[in-house]
C-alpha cells in the first residue's frame, strides 16, 4: 500500500473513510479482498507470497465488539534495506484477526518493530485510530491515538509533505464536504499526472524512479497500482470496503 488519505472522527456517523491504492510489482501474486476462510470476519486482500495483506476491515463479531480496519505502507529507504526482514504485511493481518485495542497493539509490536523494514502502519476501531512507524521516532503523534482530522500517507511519514499526498488530501478534503459517492474518490485514485521534478522529494532512488513513482497512480512495465480501496467504518453499521483492481 503507497498512498493512503483518512477522515478520522470528520463525517457524522461515519468514524473512518479512509481511500488508497496498493502498489507492488505486477509479479508478485495477490488475492483480491475477500473473507479470510481461517478468520471469516476479516475482509482484506492478501498478499499469496508472505501471507499478510496491506488493507483490510473486520467485522464486529462476540470477542470482537467493534468494527476494525488495518493499513500500512512502505518507508522508501533503499540504503536501510534488509533482505531478511520478515514481512510487513503480518502486521496489519494480527491486528484484524486479533482483539487488542489499536493502541494495545502498536505497545505489542513497538520492541520487535526495528526487525522490519520501515513501514506506516495505522490501525483503528469506532474508538480509536492509531499510527505507527519504526521510523518515526521523534514524532510525536507516533503510537498516540490520532486527533480528529485529514490524514495522508504514502512512503515517508504521516503527512509528509510529497505532491501526490498533498493533492489527494486536498481533493479528498473536498470530496468529503460535497457527500460525493464512492465512484469520486476512485477518480481521484486514477490520476496517472507525474509531480514536476521541483517539487519531487529524494528518498534515494534515481530520479525517472521518482518521477514515476510521484503520480498517484503508478504506471511502470514492471511496477505499478494494482489496486484502489474505499474504506467507511460506521458508528452504527458494519464497516464497508470497496475494491477494484486496477492491473
Amino acid at each position: 500500500m503507497c498512498l493512503i488519505v483518512f477522515a478520522w472522527r470528520v463525517v457524522p456517523a461515519v468514524p473512518l473513510i479512509a481511500a488508497a491504492n496498493r502498489d507492488e510489482f505486477y509479479a508478485r501474486e495477490a488475492a483480491p479482498a475477500a473473507p479470510w476462510a481461517e478468520h471469516p470476519h476479516v475482509y482484506a486482500g492478501r498478499d499469496l507470497k508472505a501471507g499478510g495483506s496491506w488493507m483490510g476491515i473486520a467485522q464486529g463479531d462476540g470477542e470482537h465488539a467493534s468494527p476494525r480496519f488495518a493499513a500500512i505502507t512502505n518507508i522508501r529507504a533503499p540504503q536501510d534495506h534488509k533482505d531478511d526482514a520478515p514481512s510487513r504485511g503480518h502486521l496489519v493481518a494480527d491486528f484484524l484477526a486479533g482483539a487488542m485495542s489499536p493502541r494495545e497493539y502498536v505497545e505489542q509490536i513497538r520492541e520487535g518493530a526495528g526487525a522490519y523494514n520501515g513501514f506506516n502502519l495505522v490501525v483503528g476501531d469506532r474508538d480509536q485510530l492509531v499510527w505507527f512507524s519504526n521510523k518515526g521516532q521523534d514524532e510525536p503523534r507516533n503510537g498516540q491515538p490520532l486527533a480528529p482530522g485529514i490524514y495522508g500517507l504514502s512512503n515517508a511519514l504521516l503527512d509528509s509533505p510529497w505532491p501526490k499526498v498533498l493533492k489527494t488530501k486536498a481533493q479528498f478534503a473536498s470530496l468529503l464536504c460535497l457527500g460525493a459517492p464512492d465512484d469520486a474518490y476512485f477518480e481521484m485514485l486514477a490520476d496517472t499526472t507525474r509531480a514536476p521534478d521541483m517539487r519531487l522529494p529524494e528518498t534515494g532512488v534515481p530520479l525517472e524512479v521518482e518521477r514515476m513513482l510521484s503520480a498517484v497512480r503508478i504506471e511502470s512495465p514492471a511496477y505499478g497500482t494494482r489496486s484502489s480501496t474505499v474504506v467507511k467504518l460506521y458508528a452504527d453499521a458494519p464497516a464497508v470496503l470497496h475494491e477494484i483492481q486496477v492491473a
